[in-house]
């Protein structure tokens, strides 16, 4: 499992490390910070990353200390698990 929250001094700023997932959604992907519950898409994987990126510094870049403090979710943790789902139709998981 990645722990994500930490952060590192960069000159005058913090650099955060942060947690982005990926998902595909129809054509493009869909990137998702779960920290701050912010979000951006992307026709790759790739582009989705960056432009969540681009998301991410724009949110802190101008949202107040009390939003930014309400959003933030501490660590998050990623980790894969094993899930039993029942057979059925033609539903496929994966």
């Amino acid at each position: 499992a990645s722990k994500a929250g930490a952060a590192r001094s960069v000159g005058r700023d913090l650099l955060a490390r942060l947690t982005c997932v990926v998902q595909r959604e129809g054509r493009g992907f869909v990137a998702l910070c779960p920290e701050v519950d912010v979000a951006s898409q992307g026709r790759t994987v790739e582009a989705a990353r960056a432009n969540l990126i681009e998301a991410l510094e724009l949110f802190f870049e101008t949202a107040s200390a009390s939003e930014v403090a309400r959003r933030l979710r501490g660590e998050v943790y990623v980790s894969p698990i094993d899930v039993r789902v029942p057979a059925r139709g033609k539903a496929r998981v994966g």
